[in-house]
């Protein structure tokens, strides 16, 4: 191990395992209640869908810029503790604003640094622990943690604080992620020892652009944008339907926490699956959690729904990780992930807009469009098998 690997007895698993924890810390709190803090504000639920929907639409148009300038610098952790640092600061503005524009512009500079620097630390990771051996898995699930324990806290420390306990607990957080951002570690190989020299004229995406690389990006896309709405709506849907405002939080921290144990132990659990079939279980899964929870279940089927989290999330990240992971070289690792996160967005923009409205009108019921477009993104995923049949050689998780 090289002597840069390590800080002050600190393994670079485990700096990263810390920051991890804290990306989408500021995420579960307001999963937990911006949605609810924002109706106290005012807001209809068209304009709540608006302001969760501009910071993704945003990211459509920076994501791959952020992605190909963090691929050129010597090192990814440079543009994550940048990103860190406006995400950080930007929050502290919730303090002087009350109204619709004012609560969009600060949601919008608090949220798109920090979106935008998901698909970078995700692509550094896995490639530092590609080259060292170890559990990416592992590292990437404390981010799940980290969102699980703050969803959870904020539901409780508003039920016995208040509302205005919002914004504290999201600035804190959010303050918490820019100062572990500086204790990351390198995640490029030292150039001296064995990383490859960076060409200018080297691997370029456009080479990638084909049917069979696009339809799994799709199929990600899609089953990830019925997760953006439950992160941005489930709570005001379930209030709607009648679940007491102190089962918000544990409900979500369920979900996360079925998310974060899958995570701990994909290798056992995914180890043996391609990398789109994973990608197809996630959207058949999907299909029948929306398509239920459009019922409006009773509390205990909720709960068991939210536990099928543990599929729907981790299958369709870790197949959509692990299949950019084979095809793109390191070189364009950040700027292949981009791509996927800003296909990504766009679906979820049209999602948090359409499901603003459509909650206006159907209530929990548009659950079942949710369950439509998990099931049309694993048609998807089985569509690119047909094109280009995996092999473990290509897709299979010891090679990635």
């Amino acid at each position: 191990m090289a002597s840069s690997d390590r800080a002050e007895g600190f393994s670079p698993e485990l700096r990263a395992s810390l920051f991890h924890f804290t990306v989408f810390a500021s995420t579960g709190a307001a999963s937990a209640y911006l949605a609810i803090w924002l109706s106290g504000k005012g807001l209809s639920s068209e304009q709540i869908g608006v302001v969760n929907a501009l910071p993704v639409l945003l990211m459509l148009f920076v994501t791959m810029l952020i992605g190909r300038l963090a691929d050129r610098a010597s090192d990814w952790r440079v543009a994550i503790i940048i990103l860190a640092l406006i995400a950080g600061v930007a929050p502290i503005g919730f303090f002087f604003v009350n109204e619709f524009w004012g609560l969009l512009l600060v949601f919008t500079l608090s949220t798109l640094p920090s979106g935008a620097l998901v698909p970078v630390i995700d692509a550094a990771t896995l490639r530092m622990t590609q080259r060292r051996g170890t559990d990416f898995g592992s590292v990437r699930a404390w981010g799940t943690v980290g969102y699980m324990v703050t969803a959870a806290l904020t539901g409780v420390l508003i039920g016995w604080l208040g509302a205005v306990a919002f914004v504290p607990i999201f600035v804190v957080l959010s303050l918490l992620r820019s100062g572990l951002a500086f204790p990351l570690p390198q995640f490029r190989a030292p150039p001296a020892i064995d990383a490859p020299v960076r060409k200018r004229d080297g691997a370029k995406l456009k080479a990638l652009m084909k049917p069979w690389f696009l339809l799994p990006c799709i199929a990600f896309a899609l089953i990830q944008a019925t997760h953006f709405f439950l992160g941005a709506m489930g709570a005001l849907v379930w209030k709607i339907d009648g679940i007491p405002e102190g089962w918000i939080g544990p409900l979500i921290a369920i979900s996360a926490a079925g998310e974060a144990l899958m995570m701990f132990f994909w290798r056992r659990v995914g180890g043996h699956l391609s990398a789109r079939m994973m990608l197809i279980i996630a959207g058949v899964v999907g299909c029948v959690r929306w398509g239920l929870m459009a019922l409006n279940p009773a509390l205990p089927l909720l709960i068991v729904l939210q536990a099928l989290h543990a599929i729907t999330l981790p299958f369709s990240y870790f197949g959509m990780m692990l299949f950019i992971a084979n095809w793109a070289p390191e070189e364009i690792a950040a700027e292949a992930q981009g791509f996927s996160a800003a296909l990504t967005q766009g679906f979820a923009v049209v999602t948090l807009l359409a499901f603003g409205w459509l909650i206006g009108i159907m209530g929990g019921q548009a659950y079942f469009v949710a369950a439509a477009m998990a099931l049309a993104g694993a048609g998807a995923a089985w569509w690119s098998l047909l094109l280009k049949p995996a092999h473990s050689r290509d897709e299979g998780l010891a090679h990635a």
